[in-house]
């Protein structure tokens, strides 16, 4: 390899300024998103505020509404991975390799991981108002459609996939919410010493 064949290096063999600036800004961003993850309604009320802004503009501007409907049908793919277990269960129904979700109350409890982290899911969710937003400023992605027929097929696509994912839920007894491990009470003491 000769001299400035590397990715981002200049003749001299240092990397190029502009190599240096992405890579410096890509730090800065992964550093906010650090400090950013144990703040999670912070996180989705700040995309949710965002998610306003983007809702407004396309009033104002009454146009853009096939990004809009994009933009909700990657929500809603997101929203079922979010509720999604990573390993499926319908999967391992005939195979015994792997974990598998508890079915009988006897059985061992494992905790429920997502297809789709809560973070990533967040992430994700925020990225795709920035970019729907970014196509609001661009006339070629204004294509003219009739928006009612999109909210109707929206709606109705919605429907269909929220109850075909309780419908798995149900029958591989599984809930995606949990809020912490439960608490039990031991028994109460009654006050004698144990004796041996």
């Amino acid at each position: 390899m000769s001299e400035g064949d590397s990715i981002g290096e200049s003749v001299h063999g240092k990397p190029s300024l502009l190599y240096r600036f992405f890579t410096r800004l890509g730090q800065v961003y992964q550093s906010w998103l650090d400090k950013s993850t144990p703040y999670t309604a912070v996180r989705w009320l700040m995309t949710l505020g965002l998610s306003a802004l983007y809702m407004i503009r396309v009033y104002i501007l009454q146009g853009w509404y096939i990004v809009t409907y994009a933009l909700g049908i990657y929500h809603l793919n997101l929203f079922i991975a979010f509720l999604s277990p990573k390993v499926d269960p319908s999967l391992l129904e005939d195979s015994d390799e792997g974990p598998s979700l508890p079915t009988k109350q006897n059985e061992e409890f494992r905790p429920f991981i997502r297809r789709l982290p809560e973070f990533k899911f967040w992430h994700s969710a925020t990225k795709g108002i920035v970019v729907a937003m970014v196509c609001t400023f661009f006339e070629a992605f204004n294509v003219p459609v009739f928006w009612p027929i999109l909210v109707m097929y929206f709606i109705m696509l919605f429907c269909i996939t929220m109850k075909r994912q309780i419908k798995h839920m149900l029958k591989y007894r599984y809930i995606p919410f949990t809020h912490g491990k439960r608490k039990y009470k031991g028994k109460e003491e009654t006050g004698k010493p144990f004796s041996s």
